[in-house]
């Protein structure tokens, strides 16, 4: 382990619980200390930051609202603690499922605040204010879908599919911009051992994904200084499977 005041940081955005945890932990296990940032979730914050501290980093959390006004003075709040900040994860996301014609304004405001305005901006005061490190944005699979039922939500995790190659051109060379896109990791606690095995059966390599593959992920994009602008998708191919109607499916009858 380095000396405390060689360490880099991290921060992580919704890193209490679930895979923003994951990325918390692993980046700690790989010698960063750590900004733990959380909304709601006070005591798996300090679970997590307990968890964390039990490796030998330092980790200290930040509760903030980043569907405010001013998301980006988390960052200001964190080089306060940590003058060595060199990481951002974009991780928190807000996740409602509703087609278009049940989207409202509050809706729209709610989803895209956290999963694109709040990202956006984060990134932005992380280039202007550290100079130098490598932000990744959390995407979701669902990218590679037109599934309207989740309008919203989908919507904001394109623009920011988008923004992060965007953002690879503009803050080069000094700040590398990357995303990883989940598929069926760990899903919500909600969903049903069926409905899960109804997914991997749409999944090429015909399995569930691992958080470690998540990490391994992760550790690529940070380690590799010569990627940026990469939209990492690790979800076992699910997203490449979707051919569409074609005129050999219709003569075998092969369509349902």
């Amino acid at each position: 382990m380095t000396d405390l005041m060689e360490r880099p940081t991290a921060l992580v955005t919704g890193g209490a619980t679930r895979l923003g945890f994951s990325f918390a932990y692993a980046l700690a296990k790989a010698g960063y200390d750590i900004a733990l940032h959380y909304n709601q979730s006070a005591d798996s914050a300090q679970q997590a930051a307990d968890a964390i501290m039990a490796l030998g980093v330092t980790c200290k959390t930040f509760q903030f609202d980043l569907s405010g006004e001013h998301p980006e003075e988390l960052i200001e709040s964190v080089l306060n603690e940590f003058s060595s900040l060199q990481v951002l994860i974009n991780n928190a996301s807000a996740y409602e499922a509703a087609t278009i014609a049940q989207t409202d304004m509050e809706l729209l405001q709610q989803q895209f605040s956290v999963n694109f305005f709040a990202p956006l901006l984060l990134t932005s005061a992380f280039a202007d204010q550290c100079k130098k490190g490598s932000v990744i944005n959390i995407l979701d699979n669902k990218i590679a879908f037109q599934q309207n039922h989740y309008a919203a939500y989908l919507l904001s995790k394109k623009a920011l599919s988008a923004f992060t190659q965007l953002a690879a051109i503009e803050f080069a060379p000094d700040i590398r911009v990357n995303g990883i896109a989940p598929g069926v990791v760990m899903p919500g606690e909600e969903r049903t051992s069926d409905y899960i095995k109804w997914r991997v059966d749409g999944i090429p390599l015909e399995r569930q994904g691992r958080v470690d593959d998540l990490m391994s992920a992760m550790n690529y994009l940070l380690n590799n200084e010569f990627v940026t602008g990469q939209l990492l998708t690790v979800d076992g191919g699910e997203g490449l499977n979707h051919q569409g109607r074609h005129a050999e499916q219709f003569s075998n009858g092969d369509i349902l």
